[in-house]
C-alpha cells in the first residue's frame, strides 16, 4: 500500500485504538463473578482466549511493520531546502523550540530594572538588575529562530502530506 506519513499516522492511530479496544474487552471479560447458587453460564461473558490472542498478535505485527516503514522513510527522506532527513528534523525542531523559548525570555527583559525587596524586608539599599547582553541582538536571533522553525515545520508538513512510501498492511 502506498501512503503518505500523514496517512500512515492515521492508520497507526486506528490500529492502536483497535488494540486498546481488544485489550479493554479482554480485561472486562476474561474473569467474572457469579454468586453462589447462580447459573454460572447465564452470567459468563463472551470471551475466547485463543481468538483474542490471535487478534492481538496480528495487530502487533501490523503496528510493528507500519512503525518500521515510517521510521525507514523518516531516516531516508530529506526535507527540501534543509538537507536534513525527517528524523533529524524531528530532533532539531525541539532544539529550536527550546532556543526560541530562552530567547523569548531574554528579549523580554529591561536593560535596567529595579530589583524588588527580598523576603519582604525593608532596606535602604536599592538593587538594579542589568541585562549583560545586547537585547536587540537577542531579538534578532529570536526572530531568525522563529522563522527557521516555522519554515522547518512547513517543510515537514509538506513532505508528510505529499511524499508517499510503501507499507505492508
Amino acid at each position: 500500500m502506498n501512503v503518505t506519513s500523514a496517512q500512515a499516522a492515521k492508520i497507526l492511530r486506528k490500529y492502536e485504538d483497535e488494540m486498546e479496544g481488544i485489550i479493554s474487552n479482554e480485561t472486562l471479560s476474561r474473569e467474572f463473578l457469579a454468586a453462589v447458587g447462580e447459573d454460572v453460564e447465564s452470567v459468563r461473558p463472551a470471551y475466547n482466549y485463543s481468538e483474542t490472542q490471535a487478534k492481538i498478535v496480528e495487530l502487533e505485527d501490523k503496528i510493528r511493520k507500519l512503525k518500521h516503514a515510517l521510521n525507514v522513510f523518516n531516516t531516508k527522506e530529506k526535507l527540501p531546502g534543509f538537507g536534513l532527513t525527517i528524523d533529524q528534523a524531528l530532533i532539531y525542531m525541539p532544539q529550536l523550540s527550546r532556543r526560541r523559548e530562552k530567547l523569548r525570555t531574554m528579549k523580554s527583559v529591561l536593560p535596567k530594572a529595579r530589583e524588588e525587596n527580598r523576603f519582604g524586608k525593608a532596606s535602604n539599599i536599592i538593587d538594579y538588575r542589568y541585562a549583560n547582553y545586547d537585547i536587540a541582538a537577542v531579538e534578532k536571533d529570536y526572530n531568525e529562530v522563529s522563522d527557521l522553525l516555522a519554515k522547518l515545520q512547513t517543510a515537514l508538513d509538506t513532505v508528510n502530506n505529499t511524499v508517499t512510501f510503501d507499507i505492508e498492511v
